[in-house]
């Protein structure tokens, strides 16, 4: 089974990857969507996250922008790092199964902002 998470608030696609609220695991097999689950972000930062992730079996993340260590750290796990979505999480997996989905890129490079880093 392929996993595909999003940075989230909620439902929505997190501006942020490292101050999202939860992250939304969605299963996919034969390219639909089978199962979804939910996990809290506890403010274990951008670290934790890439890791706990990666030996869940992640192998795409989506988010509205992450920071430059956090895109590294997934790169070297192998998993294909998705930014400049917004919107509904479900619907971003949808489009990138549909191979609508394109990243943008959007990085930050410093972590002295406290807003949003999704207008890159």
């Amino acid at each position: 089974m392929l996993k595909i998470a999003v940075a989230s608030e909620d439902d929505q696609v997190s501006g942020h990857f490292g101050h999202c609220k939860n992250i939304n695991i969605f299963g996919i097999e034969n390219q639909q969507i089978v199962t979804v689950e939910s996990i809290e972000n506890e403010g274990q930062g951008c670290g934790v996250l890439p890791d706990m992730l990666g030996r869940i079996g992640v192998k795409v993340i989506i988010a509205g922008g992450m920071g430059v260590n956090p895109n590294r750290i997934f790169a070297d796990k192998g998993i294909e790092v998705i930014t400049g979505a917004s919107g509904d999480a479900k619907a971003a997996v949808e489009a990138y199964l549909q191979g609508r989905l394109k990243s943008t890129g959007a990085l930050c490079q410093e972590h002295q902002h406290h807003g949003e880093c999704g207008g890159h």
